[in-house]
């Protein structure tokens, strides 16, 4: 087995635990809406995630562990998805916040500082912040 072979399977673990959070996080409040939906097969596409791997975390999200990734800004990147679900039906309810800073956590922020984090990853996503200003300013937030 090539080296190549191994970080592609460890990869796609990652990709499969991003996307079980998404699954969890669309699930939070009981039911999944139509813009969830939409969100939840353009991020199985983009994660590389097939249809038999979309319907079982579909099913049963908690199965999948978290693999946060290594890099820091993709872990940013990972909390403005989540985020980026938490809002698709314009507002962010306090069953999606809670599961969101413990999945915080899970991709190795420091537990001092999830709810600092999450509360402006909220703020910066409902305010149309792109990608790149979330990470600059998560950055920010995380260093105080």
């Amino acid at each position: 087995m090539a080296i190549s072979d191994l970080y592609s399977s460890g990869q796609h673990k990652q990709e499969i635990g991003h996307f079980a959070n998404i699954v969890k996080i669309a699930r939070a409040d009981g039911k999944i809406t139509d813009g969830e939906k939409e969100l939840l097969i353009r991020a199985g596409k983009n994660l590389n995630i097939t249809l038999e791997e979309f319907s079982l975390i579909l099913n049963n999200p908690e199965k999948y562990p978290i693999n946060p990734p290594i890099n820091y800004d993709e872990r940013i990147e990972r909390l403005y998805r989540l985020t980026k679900m938490i809002l698709i039906d314009g507002e962010a309810k306090l069953i999606e916040i809670a599961l969101m800073r413990k999945i915080a956590v899970g991709l190795h922020f420091s537990i001092k500082r999830a709810e600092k984090i999450c509360d402006e990853a909220i703020h910066l996503v409902a305010n149309n912040n792109n990608l790149i200003d979330f990470i600059i300013a998560i950055k920010k937030v995380d260093k105080d």
